[in-house]
């Protein structure tokens, strides 16, 4: 039976994950393919580290370039993550005709069409299903089953520790060190968390994304975020009361020529889709102009759903080696315009004084901001209040200029928290 060798970038969590899929599914593999997959080469870091996959020792080398030169392998698989040395290692590989599958999210947002490009120069084919959402199928779905499709808007919960964060807040009470904690001993946040708390990790998806929907790349630096760190219990509660979950959203919208793209915790209404996935599960809801609303949901991350990702790019690879993919060049067609024009959540705290939520109404009335309702919670004890006010549609700007001004009042004490109230159009 012919054999299709494969060199490993790595072997971390998702590329045991491949290695353990790739034996466990062996029948169910030869009999798609009608060829073997066989690991040839495998970089690491160490060479006597025990790991939970079953291969011979003597595919392991602290070498990368005896993976990417190996004459036998016609596929290299980048799972080691990050930019550098990545970004060199899967241009050599391509430059060396040789297929790559890679899961690494940060280097396709950043240099994807540089590299696509270099692979059709060379006849190979570049894959990276498993940079966004791990084990769902979004971006060849997006690629090939709904290729006949312009797409209006893409929203996603695209980061399962975030996601899982906020689900624990939601549902147990918990204020947002808590949760943390618990994620991390779970193994659902890093050490350091940060990418992911703070919306880094989502906007690297989000460009990915957004290069297949709307056939624009867009840079990570150009995509707004805001993260999870400031939402409190308090904030989760107030979000229940008013029907909605608070969810931290990657989204994009096309209207005419222009385009927005952001990541920001949203409040999303309890009876939309994306409201009901939880933990560490990923959903990504899109808007095509013949399909109509249609939402994928899996497992965002993990050994085996992002393994299982990245196996479904190889085995397309091996099914397609002698197909010569279109590329299709991303182009400025649209202006990116980041309005945020929406209705928003705006908790502060004032002393509870006579006329204080007549000074604050009329501060966000000369800014341009009209209030749909205002709700002034129970007493701090301490002569202060909680104010709650939700807006009407108003250009983000106006929301921040209104509340620099409402800062400086001598009876406000702090703006705790502005939140996008998300409506889906």
């Amino acid at each position: 039976m012919e054999k299709v060798r494969l060199g490993i970038l790595g072997m971390g969590t998702v590329a045991s994950g491949l290695a353990n899929i790739i034996e466990m599914n062996r029948t169910k593999i030869i009999n798609t393919l009608n060829k073997e997959l066989i690991i040839n080469k495998v970089l690491v870091n160490n060479l006597d580290k025990k790991r939970n996959v079953n291969l011979p020792k003597e595919v392991y080398t602290k070498d990368a370039y005896e993976v990417i030169n190996d004459k036998d392998a016609e596929i290299i698989v980048e799972l080691i993550g990050g930019i550098n040395p990545a970004y060199e290692y899967i241009k050599a590989a391509l430059n060396n005709k040789k297929h790559v599958v890679t899961a690494n999210k940060a280097l396709i947002a950043t240099h994807g069409e540089e590299l696509e490009s270099i692979a059709a120069e060379n006849g190979v084919k570049l894959m990276y299903e498993a940079s966004v959402g791990g084990g769902i199928p979004i971006l060849n779905t997006m690629r090939e089953n709904l290729s006949a499709n312009e797409f209006d808007s893409v929203f996603g919960i695209i980061n399962g520790t975030t996601n899982y964060i906020l689900t624990q807040m939601t549902e147990n009470g918990w204020e947002y060190e808590e949760a943390v904690k618990e994620a991390q001993r779970l193994g659902f946040a890093e050490a350091d968390p940060s990418s992911d708390v703070e919306g880094d990790d989502a906007a690297y998806k989000l460009s990915i994304l957004a290069a297949l929907a709307f056939g624009q790349r867009v840079k990570v630096g150009d995509i707004p975020k805001e993260g999870i760190t400031k939402i409190s219990k308090d904030d989760i509660v107030n979000a229940k009361e008013l029907g909605y979950n608070i969810k931290l959203l990657a989204s994009g919208i096309k209207k005419d020529s222009k385009l927005e793209l952001r990541v920001h915790p949203a409040f999303v209404p309890v009876d939309h889709p994306l409201s009901m996935v939880k933990n560490e599960f990923n959903a990504v809801f899109l808007k095509g102009n013949a399909v109509g609303e249609l939402m994928l949901y899996g497992k965002g991350a993990g050994a085996m759903p992002t393994g299982s990702a990245v196996l479904g790019d190889i085995m397309y690879v091996v099914k397609n080696m002698d197909k010569v993919d279109a590329i299709s060049k991303s182009s400025p067609k649209y202006t990116v315009e980041n309005k945020a024009i929406k209705k928003y959540y705006i908790r502060l705290t004032a002393h509870d004084k006579l006329g204080v939520l007549g000074r604050i109404a009329s501060l966000f009335g000369k800014n341009g901001v009209s209030l749909s309702s205002v709700v002034q919670r129970q007493k701090n004890g301490n002569d202060t209040v909680p104010l709650v006010f939700i807006t009407h549609e108003a250009e983000r700007k106006n929301i921040d200029a209104a509340l620099k001004e409402i800062s400086s009042i001598d009876v406000v004490t702090e703006i705790n928290s502005i939140i996008l109230v998300e409506d889906f159009k």
